[in-house]
């Protein structure tokens, strides 16, 4: 169980700071698309924070104990923060691939709890990754 406890502490970290990175993206994105992209960063951070806590709260029911400090987020994230830098279409990129690379992980959690028997954490990160799924088709193709 602990392989399973560490890959959801990780998406709590990551849920965490991609939580914070949406929403400097949502205050700081400018441009003639500032107004689509101001929204849709939200929906992303209203999302990520509604699975943030859903992840946190999983854990603790299944005998884990959630990160629950920035430091502890920091070291145990995959995401990188923003920079502070991003043209509008870099952020969108940075999105992007962000939601790609949750994706493999939550694989990986998902092949965890269907090894433990854990069906409640892989219905979570099922439907966790038919969302980003989603995303990340969006995204592309707004790229395009």
């Amino acid at each position: 169980m602990e392989k399973l406890y560490q890959a959801l502490n990780k998406q709590v970290a990551n849920f965490s700071v991609l939580f914070t990175k949406l929403h400097h993206f949502h205050w700081y994105v400018t441009g003639p698309n500032f107004y689509p992209l101001h929204a849709k960063f939200e929906e992303f951070y209203d999302e990520v924070n509604e699975l943030y806590d859903a992840y946190a709260e999983r854990l603790l029911m299944i005998g884990g104990n959630p990160v629950s400090n920035l430091k502890g987020y920091l070291a145990l994230t995959s995401i990188k923060e923003a920079s502070g830098t991003e043209k509008p279409e870099e952020m969108i990129k940075h999105v992007l691939d962000d939601f790609k690379l949750l994706a493999i992980e939550l694989k990986e959690v998902l092949k965890l709890a269907e090894d433990h028997g854990d069906e409640v954490t892989a219905d979570l990160v099922i439907g966790t990754l038919a969302s980003f799924e989603k995303h990340i088709w969006m995204l592309t193709f707004t790229l395009k």
